[in-house]
């Protein structure tokens, strides 16, 4: 039953993604706002079937913690469902993207009509450079708010963290901004692979912000410690409601 629910909901994400972004197509001539609120529209789309197809609830805590200007934000990357909820959490967030994404038709063309920042994992030192300098003027320039994933990947609940620190010190010494931690147990529910919806509760949680003076070396530590006990404080709740252990991951 769980598979053919599962299923279902592939069918309702990917059916109201092509809706949607057909209807959206004419806010590529009007200001950002018209698109992100189509962005926000899909992504409460998934919430809701996620709740009814699945029984997966989504909560999110910690709004107190937004600030309401620019900011960066280090979020733990468990499933594909980290990529719609921040438009949910965030004003007018900038979300770091693989550079290839680019090509994709609607998506690549959103991408760019939504400022996002596509980065290129094997550019050299000019190449990160000239993505700090998009980043600036995204985020100070725009006052708007920066998402990075320090790992660089989706990662399993519970697994042993891996951090890349090239990136999230870079963008941390240069944006001289708070940083954010956004911590979630979405793999849970959502694992990184297979189509399969397990039911239980997805919660995202910003934690409060660390200060933007820090040594970027002591910053990472901090941001490890801190992201890292939100998140198994997170998946211990999760595996209670589905009435799993540590055992089963």
């Amino acid at each position: 039953m769980n598979t053919i629910r599962s299923l279902l909901f592939v069918m309702w994400m990917y059916g109201w993604m092509a809706i949607l972004g057909i209807l959206a197509l004419p806010t590529l001539l009007l200001p950002r706002g018209a698109l992100l609120w189509f962005i926000r529209t899909f992504a409460r789309t998934v919430v809701f079937g996620l709740r009814w197809i699945c029984g997966v609830r989504v909560e999110i805590r910690g709004r107190e913690h937004v600030p309401g200007g620019p900011v960066l934000i280090a979020g733990k990357h468990q499933a594909m469902l980290d990529v719609f909820v921040p438009f949910l959490i965030f004003r007018d967030p900038v979300l770091v993207m693989k550079r290839e994404l680019l090509w994709y038709p609607v998506i690549g063309w959103y991408s760019l009509k939504l400022r996002l920042l596509a980065i290129d994992r094997d550019g050299g030192a000019k190449t990160m450079k000239k993505m700090l300098a998009a980043a600036e003027a995204r985020v100070n320039g725009e006052s708007r708010q920066m998402l990075i994933y320090p790992e660089g990947t989706r990662s399993e609940p519970g697994a042993a963290p891996s951090y890349k620190p090239a990136g999230i010190r870079a963008f941390y010494k240069s944006l001289k901004l708070p940083l954010v931690p956004l911590a979630t147990n979405a793999g849970l529910c959502w694992p990184a692979k297979g189509l399969t919806r397990r039911p239980g509760k997805v919660v995202y949680e910003v934690l409060p912000a660390m200060a933007s003076d820090l040594n970027p070396k002591a910053m990472l530590g901090e941001l490890e410690t801190v992201l890292e006990a939100a998140c198994d404080r997170l998946i211990d709740e999760g595996l209670a409601v589905q009435g799993r252990t540590r055992a089963d991951l």
